[in-house]
């Protein structure tokens, strides 16, 4: 093996396909994209739908939500698998060598983001749960800041073996805080019976449920990737986007209706189960925090066409940390929209790009003719985002469905106008 080689599987092949002697199978995988999206925010939408419909209602939307979240998941795991490439990879054939900066950078950003939300509430949460004095919040959040980082600094491994242990885990704890809250609110009667006390628009309701982790769908290519087969991602992915997400949505929904609270925490606490809750927020955010700086590092290793995920990891997290120290925990809201409307155009030009310009085979990356900028490609995205922000409908599935038809219509325009030229040439 060469250097080169064991450098790229040491660091989780962050600028080449992974080879089918690293393919995970179906099993390992779930778990860690099950880990990932067992996440504190999503039970937060799920609370803000809970309340401003009834229980019909309620799953129809949800149901609704997360079936679009982990389609869309889906397609671009198939694509993943297919080709070996994580989402960055592939923004070079959507987006043209540098073109593919833009996409790096807003998905680096989203998920850093995240990582600052998610530290900023762990340690904002243990010291109001445990009494701590307020001082400690501060190096609290530098210690998690830093250490939620070290299972992502191994790489996949390191995510696999804490999902092992944190997914069943969640699983147990919550089933018995699902079965105490439908106690509770006095069995399915009860539950059919609670009048919603907000309102809501089913569109709102759809485009919360989808956008909330819209940008780990378009990121779950980076362990995707690693699947045997195309069917396996397609597995893999749903049952994490459709059934895992779905059961968060569902958590926080059932909390709020039941207990005016829609994290899981508050709810345990509510409860009667505060140890529990504290255990659970831990591997909560544990398992998405480390599979978020990852995706900002593969991001960071395309953008700056490095190597060293490592390294970028490190930088991650205390980026991560830093804007949890200046306030991310209360940017929340106006960071939930820029994600719905800006990320999902992303992966909407790579599917169409996949396609339709390549016919589902890439060609090999490393000795590729690629432009720097594929103007079609950003065209697209400019389009799909623009129509999403200014959209009145579920911004997220319409900035999807307008960046991948404006990619196929100007792709086929562009093709069918070379043609003609080159035919005309040909017969001077």
């Amino acid at each position: 093996m060469t250097d080169t080689t064991s450098t790229a599987q040491e660091q989780d092949y962050p600028l080449s396909p992974v080879p089918e002697t690293a393919r995970k199978s179906l099993w390992s995988m779930g778990l860690v994209l099950l880990g990932f999206t067992f996440f504190t925010a999503t039970m937060w939408a799920g609370g803000t739908v809970g309340t401003a419909f009834d229980f019909g209602t309620l799953l129809w939307v949800l149901l609704i939500g997360n079936l679009l979240l982990g389609a869309y998941a889906a397609v671009l795991g198939y694509i993943a698998a297919r080709s070996g490439l994580n989402t960055a990879l592939m923004s070079r054939y959507a987006f043209g060598e540098l073109g593919s900066k833009l996409s790096d950078f807003i998905l680096g950003f989203t998920q850093i983001g995240w990582y600052a939300w998610g530290t900023a509430t762990m340690a904002l949460l243990l010291v109001k749960m445990t009494g701590l004095p307020e001082g400690a919040t501060l190096p609290l959040m530098v210690l998690f800041g830093f250490g939620f980082c070290v299972t992502a600094f191994v790489g996949y491994k390191g995510l696999e073996l804490l999902s092992r242990i944190a997914v069943p885990a969640m699983m147990v704890l919550i089933a018995v805080s699902m079965f105490i809250a439908a106690s509770d609110a006095g069995g399915l009667a009860g539950l059919t019976s609670i009048a919603p006390t907000s309102e809501l628009s089913v569109a709102a309701a759809i485009t919360l449920v989808f956008g909330t982790f819209v940008s780990g769908g378009t990121q779950a290519t980076n362990w995707t990737r690693f699947a045997r087969s195309g069917k396996t991602a397609v597995w893999a992915t749903l049952a994490a986007f459709f059934l895992g997400n779905g059961l968060m949505t569902l958590v926080g929904a059932l909390g709020a209706l039941v207990y005016q609270q829609a994290d899981i925490v508050d709810i345990m606490v509510a409860q009667g189960l505060a140890t529990l809750g504290i255990l659970m927020l831990f591997l909560n955010l544990w398992t998405t925090q480390d599979n978020t700086v990852y995706n900002f590092a593969v991001a960071g290793c395309n953008l700056l066409r490095t190597r060293r995920r490592k390294t970028v990891t490190v930088v991650g997290a205390a980026i991560g940390t830093l804007l949890a120290v200046l306030g991310m925990y209360e940017w929340l809201i106006p960071f939930l929209i820029l994600l719905g409307t800006f990320i999902p155009p992303v992966g909407g030009v790579i599917m169409a790009n996949y396609f339709v310009r390549y016919r589902g085979t890439y060609p090999d990356l490393a000795s590729a003719q690629l432009p720097a900028f594929n103007l079609i490609g950003l065209s697209a995205y400019a389009i799909g985002s623009f129509v999403a922000y200014t959209s009145a409908w579920i911004a997220p599935v319409v900035g999807v469905l307008v960046a991948a038809f404006s990619y196929a219509l100007l792709e086929t325009v562009v093709a069918g106008v070379k043609a003609r030229r080159a035919s005309a040439l040909s017969s001077l």
